[in-house]
């Protein structure tokens, strides 16, 4: 496949003639809601019959926040491309039990697509950081010997083959805490034939300050769990200023600083696949708007608006006025974007790509990234 940005002026027939395919082909793999128009900068994937070459083999892992049948049919759209599910989540309690999730038909769609379903525990919620909850667990022994039985207990109950431990907000004096519960889920789960995962924070060193980062040891997470998921994503928050979620530029000083103490085989490339739009000029606190990238191209088609390219953070970005003639920025995703984060996972040899979050379509990515990888299947 290649990659196509539109100019000003053409159409789907001038590029049919151009690269010698049909104009269905190219609606097809774009999933193109609006065919007849198209934006200037807008990228389009272009269907080419390139021989097949030595693809990189990767594990892919996608996050799930919708439950039940919905949250079922989103694995089975995706289904193919995926090694590892996670539902996003358990939430742990004082007392060492496990909030449920109406996880069923998930768990049971994982398995007929051939995905391996992963338990994934949290501290925190909508409303509560989960700071207070962390030092309570992690400062308890006897609660996490509990928390441990009844995760075994669910795991076997349900057919969870793994185990995604997302702990955030811990205190920066509960770090050690954290390390020693992790090694005694490793050392409860291992011989249970269970692996353990954790999800960490984007740092770029090990003395970054704040309560997101202090507590996330990447050499201890290294060296004691099976693999890591880096959140590298939410650098455009949905309260904080417009810009790039996921600005490749930023990523890779998480990477660069990842792979000196996590080896690369136990990493993953957090990838956001949703769109934000931002009233302009912002007022903190305000909330961006998050919907899919198809719901992005739909609104710089509509307000007939060019689509930029923000050569740094490697990410698609418009603005645009709306029926009250208040400003708008969104930033996106894209077919480039998408390429130049394969390419990163690639130069940069890591096991694979963990998607936070199914749910909002996003077809250019899974035809580019069966493009380039052979997606391991472990079930």
């Amino acid at each position: 496949m290649q990659i196509h940005v539109v100019k000003k002026g053409e159409s789907l027939w001038d590029l049919s003639h151009q690269f010698g395919i049909p104009i269905e082909q190219i609606i097809n793999v774009n999933q193109l809601e609006t065919p007849e128009k198209l934006v200037v900068g807008q990228a389009l994937i272009i269907p080419t019959s390139t021989p097949v070459t030595a693809k990189p083999v990767i594990d892919v892992n996608a996050y799930t926040i919708n439950t039940g049948e919905t949250g079922a049919e989103e694995i089975h759209t995706v289904g193919k491309y995926l090694t590892y599910w996670m539902p996003f989540a358990y939430r742990m309690t004082d007392t060492g039990g496990l909030e449920a999730i109406d996880d069923s038909a998930m768990i049971q769609a994982a398995i007929e697509e051939r995905v391996v379903p992963v338990l994934c525990i949290t501290n925190f919620s909508a409303t509560e950081a989960g700071s207070t909850l962390a030092h309570t667990i992690l400062s308890n022994n006897d609660i996490q010997e509990r928390l441990l039985t009844n995760i075994v207990s669910l795991m076997q109950e349900k057919g969870y083959r793994g185990i995604n431990v997302d702990f955030e907000n811990v205190l920066p004096a509960d770090r050690v805490l954290y390390n020693q519960f992790l090694q005694r889920t490793v050392d409860r789960l291992h011989p249970e034939g269970y692996f353990v995962s954790t999800a960490l924070a984007p740092k770029v060193s090990g003395e970054q300050k704040g309560l997101l980062y202090e507590a996330h040891d990447y050499e201890a997470h290294g060296r004691i769990v099976d693999f890591v998921v880096l959140m590298t994503y939410e650098w455009g928050y949905r309260l904080g200023p417009p810009q790039a979620i996921s600005p490749l530029n930023q990523i890779k000083r998480v990477l660069d600083y990842a792979v000196t103490v996590i080896p690369r085989d136990k990493i993953f490339f957090g990838f956001q696949i949703y769109a934000r739009d931002w009233v302009l000029p912002h007022v903190p606190g305000t909330e961006a708007e998050t919907f899919s990238q198809q719901e992005a191209v739909r609104r710089a088609v509509q307000h007939d608006v060019a689509i930029q390219f923000d050569e740094t953070a490697q990410s698609p970005f418009f603005r645009y006025a709306d029926d009250q003639g208040q400003t708008h920025e969104v930033w996106f995703e894209d077919a480039r974007s998408a390429q130049a984060k394969f390419d990163t996972v690639k130069n940069y040899n890591l096991r694979g790509i963990s998607y936070w979050v199914l749910g909002y379509p996003y077809p250019q990515n899974w035809a580019l990234l069966e493009d380039n990888f052979i997606i391991r299947k472990r079930m």
